[in-house]
């Protein structure tokens, strides 16, 4: 039996973050998704990761926003449950940001981030009955 009830989305995408990605792929033929994971690495313990797809892995958790495809790495769901990535410019930069609600913390150069799992409840969320 299944459940009627919607899985909630691991993550959500601005209207400025869709666009600059709908773009880049619009440029890169035989890609189908931009993969986002987390790695260990930085002064504050964790990066992350973004790579554009030419193919979906068999674990991927797939998100679909505002027409762009996100295929998030298995191991990273418990970092970026409930995380939403923008696109901002300004004079000096511009780039991919990540609001997550599991980030503690950052480092000065905004390169790494110390992150939490996501609470067990919400993660319980995502199984599918």
């Amino acid at each position: 039996m299944t459940s009627s009830r919607p899985r909630p989305q691991v993550m959500t995408l601005t209207d400025a973050a869709a666009k600059r990605v709908s773009e880049i792929m619009a440029q890169k033929p035989n890609i189908v998704g931009l993969r986002l994971g987390v790695k260990k690495g930085g002064c504050a313990g964790m990066e992350y990761t973004m790579t554009w797809a030419e193919s979906q892995d068999k674990f991927d958790e797939v998100v679909e926003d505002k027409g762009v495809k996100l295929l998030i790495e298995p191991m990273a769901i418990m970092y970026l449950l409930g995380t939403e990535m923008d696109y901002v410019q300004d004079k000096l930069s511009f780039g991919f940001v990540f609001n997550n609600p599991n980030q503690q913390s950052a480092c000065g150069c905004g390169e790494s981030v110390n992150l939490a799992p996501a609470a067990a409840d919400k993660l319980a969320a995502l199984k599918v009955s």
